[in-house]
């Protein structure tokens, strides 16, 4: 029998997260492993009215794709991808990985390579989405090998996928609307300020966020939800931070990442497992050295770290900061074939902005 929770899930993707119309276009990228859900979400969308297109994936094509591809072949751009990109109406993203450390014998050149051509899908999905023009989703359905990653069962990590959602209580939906109307308090707070600086054990960090809005995220984009984020100021930050979560990219890890910031771009890196990945993805294009975001995590119902940044970046407790593209809706101006989300823990630090105390040992202090 399948678990009710699922068709809850598909519930909430198309009618809370996007809000899917009659008549509009609807992009599924998936794998197979993820057909319980993608059935029930079709059918959904369906009923919704909308035109679903689905892209499932091969499990293990980008890994003989990434190997065995010319320079020339790395650099293409499908104009069938570009198309969806820039004409659909909506895109929604399971995540349902077979093996996540497909990539772990590729080339990081390669990899950098051809995200540095994706940079342009990117930049035309990323600025569709500041203009509301479409709407995109992200979740996670439960396979063995997200489970294995984050050291679970895989009974275990689907009741930590569920409940991290709110599945579990009748009206998902109105937890969400709950949480988002607490996430305002914070953006609104934050709205006009100027200068923000993070200190702790593990960060010493000064940036701008002059002109800039932060977006507060209740389940619209990303399912689970829970985080404040923006675009800090391209030059602005200087400083050091360091990760101790491990940085996940591609199925790979790259352990205690340090970085060194001045007048916004990355001078210095440093990790004590994976250097060479870092340092090539950093490498990637002119604007994979600069900051594209800085989010607070308000979660504090996801209490573990999983090795997946849908559920990591939203842990309470910590900020992440992502070098590379910036987002347009929140006044970000960097571009760049990369956005990757660094973890940094704050149960000791605390964040002042324009002087005021804002965030202090995990937690936010403001009324």
């Amino acid at each position: 029998m399948s678990d009710p929770r699922i068709l809850k899930l598909a519930k909430v993707m198309v009618h809370y997260s996007l809000q899917l119309k009659p008549g509009q276009q609807v992009l599924l990228q998936t794998t197979p492993l993820a057909d319980e859900l993608s059935l029930a979400f079709v059918e959904e969308a369906i009923k919704a009215g909308a035109h679903v297109f689905t892209l499932n994936n091969i499990p293990g094509k980008d890994e003989v794709f990434l190997k065995n591809a010319s320079d020339e072949q790395l650099d293409f751009i499908s104009p069938a991808h570009q198309l969806i990109y820039e004409t659909f109406d909506a895109r929604m993203v399971i995540e349902a990985d077979s093996n996540t450390r497909e990539f772990s014998g590729v080339d990081p050149k390669r990899i950098a390579r051809h995200r540095k051509a994706a940079g342009k899908l990117f930049k035309i999905f990323a600025d569709r989405i500041a203009k509301g023009d479409m709407r995109w989703c992200l979740t996670v359905y439960p396979t063995e090998a997200l489970a294995q990653e984050a050291n679970m069962s895989l009974s275990d990590y689907r009741e930590f996928v569920f409940g991290a959602g709110m599945l579990n209580e009748d009206d998902p939906v109105a937890y969400w609307k709950g949480e988002a109307g607490k996430q305002k308090k914070l953006a609104d707070w934050l709205k006009g300020r100027k200068q923000a600086a993070i200190k702790g054990a593990d960060v010493d960090l000064t940036l701008s966020i002059e002109g800039r809005t932060f977006i507060p995220c209740a389940g619209d984009q990303n399912f689970p939800d829970g985080e404040i984020f923006t675009s800090p100021v391209e030059d602005s930050v200087n400083g050091w931070a360091r990760f101790k979560y491990p940085a996940i990219f591609d199925g790979q890890e790259i352990e205690d990442i340090e970085l060194w910031f001045e007048n916004g771009k990355i001078v210095k890196e440093k990790a004590a497992k994976n250097q060479e990945l870092l340092t090539a993805q950093l490498d990637s294009d002119a604007g994979a050295r600069y900051l594209g975001e800085w989010g607070i995590g308000t979660n504090y119902g996801i209490t573990r770290f999983t090795k997946n940044m849908l559920f990591d970046e939203k842990i309470g407790g910590t900020i992440h900061l992502a070098v590379g593209l910036g987002f347009p809706e929140a006044g970000g101006k960097n571009e760049s074939g990369l956005h990757w989300d660094m973890l940094c823990d704050m149960s000791d630090s605390e964040v002042k902005v324009d002087g005021d105390l804002f965030y202090k040992n995990g937690r936010t202090v403001i009324d």
